[in-house]
């Protein structure tokens, strides 16, 4: 009877110490900000960051473009290599890394589609505005036409 209350209380336990080392580690991540550090929101914008406060960040997310953010609203205090990587795209000390010529992903699908030149002619499935310009393709069913009807 005791046991199962025991072993509750023990995994709220864990539970509440896994979540306030996170939230310790978040603190300290946000602590190590300093103007010029590259970041990433929570949002997933990556941004520089200009000014501290006590609880707000000003960034710039674009050249000349600045935005006020709560500390807490900052995912990620980046490394400025990976930061420089992700934004500007520089690839120096990359020497590891996939290299891939061409196009990695085409734009469109007819490349990967084989043509076929025996492939059946195309049906036209735009709608005819005069029932006579249909022609054959207007099915006759007891004297109607497709749509028409006996309500007055």
């Amino acid at each position: 009877m005791l046991l199962p209350f025991i072993v509750l209380i023990g995994a709220m336990f864990l539970l509440t110490r896994s979540a306030k080392k996170k939230q310790q580690q978040a603190v300290e991540m946000r602590n190590q900000m300093q103007p010029g550090s590259g970041v990433r929101t929570i949002g997933g914008m990556y941004a520089t960051v200009k000014e501290l406060s006590e609880d707000t960040v000003l960034l710039e997310v674009a050249p000349g473009v600045h935005a006020v953010y709560a500390k807490n609203a900052i995912g990620a205090v980046l490394s400025d290599e990976e930061y420089n990587r992700i934004v500007h795209g520089d690839t120096e000390g990359d020497e590891g890394d996939i290299k891939i010529t061409g196009d990695a992903v085409p734009d469109d699908v007819s490349s990967l589609t084989e043509k076929d030149d025996d492939s059946e002619a195309k049906t036209d499935l735009t709608k005819k505005a005069d029932p006579a310009e249909a022609g054959a393709e207007t099915e006759v069913k007891d004297g109607k036409a497709d749509g028409d009807t006996d309500a007055k």
